[in-house]
């Protein structure tokens, strides 16, 4: 409660001048905002999805809380013939038509509407239409982010934007996992418990250097779409490239800095749409605006052969200016943040000047008007004052007397009691109420005036959202390639070469090689290798090599480097051309669940394995890694050489295949057919003595062993285990039968007499309750079965 206080105090001789004292929060105008002490937590983002299938056409349309913005999909052709909704387009039009849209002026027409409306969405796209409607028609029963408001506030809408599926890779929710793409991990701090997770080692954590957030969820959003669209891929390239000439170092820092205060808009103009704007939601935007005309100035000093630097010089309007000269003028900062309300800088509108310089004057004044108040009142009373609160006016307050006990004893003649506070009677006199009449509630008044020029600024800034969603758009955009752009700078990343006749991936060892981004960052050295995959020949590699030979890494790097060229960034090696690629399978890790009431082996023929053979085309990348090890060793083998065969049967049309297994069967046996599709290779090792020196090179050609062995010793197992496995092995493999050492069996029947002498010892045989038979029958006769 705000209040203006003036006191004057009467002496012992009567009345007289005495002490004034007055208070009311002042209001500072500054040139400029400071910046919120920390950044609003944000609510998770809510997608609600509508899907309509007819007749081999899909039409898609969903919801984003995060941005309040309709994306829709124009009707896409699918192979399935599905017949399901023939009704409802008239209907859904008629939705879409009378939807209120902020980013409509409301002064528009219904035919202009109509005319506005298609020129953003497509209404001979049939399915797509009804999507949007039955969207529509769900928001507004459920009423999504307003389900506290009055019911004639709508859900609101700031805009709608296209998507389309064509050009997609196709990676499932294995294949991000076991090459590490994305690793969520518990947060270590206490405070985060409740919001859960933090990105550990992965992929995206080591190139997500994003400076603003939806930067960073579009780098994640890149990540779950990689694309084949070459021009796509070639213009993130460009960016990148043009970012890491060393003379375009100092740019590439300072748009980053200006990245940093592009804050969450979509959120602020939802707020604004429902008129509950915070004093902090004008500071981020104002910085955001101004951040955004420093990134268009800067932009227009590039190349603007370059279409992101084009796009953001050009796109970037004049209104973003207008948009920010009007909050610099009209928003006081510095006084909104002391009120926690909004207020404006003087010379705004002359009527509220004028009252906020009768509030502030209102001190002496009321000093002046309580002097020549406690002239009137009774002697006894030695002071008084006037005080104004908002809401309820101008109030004589006077001390409470010793003999004031009953309710009736407040009672003074020519006042009106209001209430007890504090020890203080508060009366409406005569002059308090000429002072109402007069000046009126002058803090509610200019209240009222501040909130209705802060509708008018919002409806300006609404009118241009347009332009603030566009900006988002490319800032985020800018953001992600120039995290990128920075990680290929850290880590020695070089450009990628898309070649769409090759169907494939080619990476070529020259000097630095071809790398795993994850692995080189955690071990002390870190050697290169080549793939070469595409053509007519070597489609299908089979890789043989020793426990711990780096076959896995092998297949993970392949992997990660083509899907890093598929979501256009640098890549870790030194030359790589990229071919024509639509979905990588994998099946390197087994994905073991309760939930799924499937064993570990069903889940890698069901959910891996049979995946890839049912959908891999020519253009699929397939990794598999130690297949058929989780059942009968023959009965795997045998699995694994018959999906290799069938891939091999498909020609031309093979898929491109990296097989790593430790099943030199495969090969000894000669169970796949001779021919150019199938190529030999193995890690490079070489034996020392008794031990094995890796070199983690990859040749051609089929490992003799798989060393076991030696990983067990590395492992720590007893010496006499490994001795004793390396016999049995050895007697498997010449076809021997296996004995039992001579040693450990003497050894065990020894340890089986000494505890039946030990058990003879401890027998009590003057104990009544002892049966000498049970003894023998349950305890020596047993026992004498393993000694003998």
């Amino acid at each position: 409660m705000a209040s203006v206080a003036a006191t004057p105090a009467r002496t012992p001789n009567g009345p007289g001048p005495g002490e004034a004292s007055a208070s009311f929060p002042t209001v500072a105008s500054v040139p400029g905002p400071r910046e919120p002490e920390e950044e609003e937590e944000e609510e998770p983002a809510e997608i609600h999805l509508c899907v309509l299938w007819n007749s081999g056409y899909l039409g898609i349309a969903y919801y984003d809380t995060s941005d309040s913005t309709i994306h829709f999909m124009p009707d896409a052709p699918d192979h399935e013939s599905l017949k399901l909704l023939q009704r409802g387009l008239e209907i859904s039009k008629q939705r879409l038509l009378s939807g209120n849209y902020s980013f409509i002026p409301d002064s528009m027409t219904t035919t202009e509407k109509i005319l506005f409306l298609s020129s953003i969405i497509p209404f001979d796209c049939l399915l797509m239409v009804r999507a949007l409607g039955g969207l529509l028609k769900f928001l507004g029963r459920r009423r999504i982010g307003v389900e506290l408001e009055d019911y004639n506030v709508s859900v609101p809408i700031l805009g709608f934007k296209k998507f389309v599926l064509t050009h997609l890779v196709s990676i499932d929710q294995d294949t991000y996992s076991v090459l590490q793409i994305f690793k969520s991990e518990s947060h270590p701090s206490v405070y985060k418990v409740a919001s859960g997770l933090k990105e550990g080692l992965s992929l995206f954590g080591i190139l997500n250097r994003c400076r603003c957030k939806w930067g960073e969820k579009l780098l994640r959003l890149w990540f779950t779409r990689p694309t084949q669209d070459l021009g796509e891929l070639n213009s993130r390239l460009d960016v990148i490239q043009f970012f890491l000439l060393p003379q375009h170092l100092d740019m590439a820092q300072m748009l980053h800095r200006l990245l940093g205060h592009i804050k969450n808009v979509p959120l602020i103009l939802k707020r604004m749409k429902l008129s509950h704007t915070k004093v902090s939601d004008w500071q981020v935007l104002y910085k955001t605006v101004y951040s955004a005309l420093g990134l268009r100035d800067a932009c227009r000093s590039l190349p603007q052969s370059i279409q992101l630097f084009r796009d953001i010089a050009q796109e970037f309007s004049d209104d973003l200016h207008h948009i920010a000269s009007l909050i610099g003028k009209v928003v006081d900062f510095e006084g909104s943040l002391a009120e926690n309300r909004f207020t404006v800088l003087p010379n705004i509108d002359p009527e509220i000047d004028e009252k906020k310089r009768r509030l502030m004057g209102l001190p002496s004044f009321l000093t002046e008007v309580a002097r020549k108040e406690l002239e009137n009142l009774d002697s006894r009373i030695p002071s008084c004052s006037v005080i104004y609160i908002p809401l309820i006016g101008f109030l004589l307050s006077i001390p409470r007397l010793p003999s004031m006990v009953e309710t009736s004893d407040f009672e003074i003649e020519g006042l009106d009691f209001m209430f007890l506070s504090e020890e203080k009677l508060h009366y409406r006199s005569a002059r308090t109420k000429e002072l109402d009449a007069l000046l009126g509630d002058l803090h509610c008044d200019i209240r009222d005036q501040e909130t209705l020029l802060m509708h008018q600024l919002q409806c300006q800034v609404l009118a241009r959202a347009a332009i603030l969603t566009r900006v988002l758009d490319l800032a985020s955009r800018l953001d992600v390639l120039l995290a990128l752009a920075s990680a290929a700078r850290d880590y020695g990343y070089s450009r990628p070469r898309y070649s769409p006749q090759l169907l494939g991936a080619t990476c070529k060892e020259l000097s630095t090689g071809y790398r795993h981004p994850l692995m080189e960052l955690c071990a002390r050295t870190f050697v290169p290798n080549s793939a070469e995959c595409g053509g007519d020949t070597g489609r299908v590699k089979v890789i043989t090599g020793p426990n711990s030979s780096g076959k896995s890494i092998y297949l993970k790097q392949v992997g990660l480097i083509t899907f890093m060229a598929l979501v256009g960034s640098f890549v870790p090696a030194k030359e790589a051309d990229i071919g024509a690629v639509d979905a990588i399978f994998t099946r390197i890790h087994s994905c073991e669940s309760i939930s799924l009431g499937l064993s570990t082996f069903m889940i890698d023929l069901n959910q891996q394995v049979a995946k890839a053979v049912n959908n891999a085309t020519e253009r699929s990348l397939v990794l598999v890694d130690e297949f058929g090890k989780g059942t009968n060793t023959v009965d795997g083998l045998a699995l694994l050489a018959a999906v290799i065969r069938h891939w091999l049967a498909l020609g031309p049309t093979c898929p491109n295949v990296f097989v790593a297994t430790n099943f030199l069967s495969l090969v000894q046996l000669q169970l796949l057919p001779q021919g150019p599709l199938v190529q030999y290779l193995t890690m490079e090792t070489c034996e020392d003595g008794n031990d094995l020196v890796f070199f983690y090179q990859v040749c051609e050609g089929v490992a003799r062993a798989s060393h076991a062995s030696h990983t067990a010793a590395q492992a720590g197992l007893p010496e006499k285990l490994i001795a004793r496995g390396k016999q049995v092995s050895d007697l498997i493999r010449s076809g021997k039968p296996i004995k039992p050492v001579k040693e450990l069996l003497k050894e065990k029947q020894m340890e089986n007499c000494q505890t039946l002498v030990d058990k003879f010892l401890k027998l009590d045989l003057e104990d009544p309750s002892l049966d000498l038979d049970i003894f023998m029958s349950q305890e020596v006769l047993p026992a004498a079965t393993t000694i003998l």
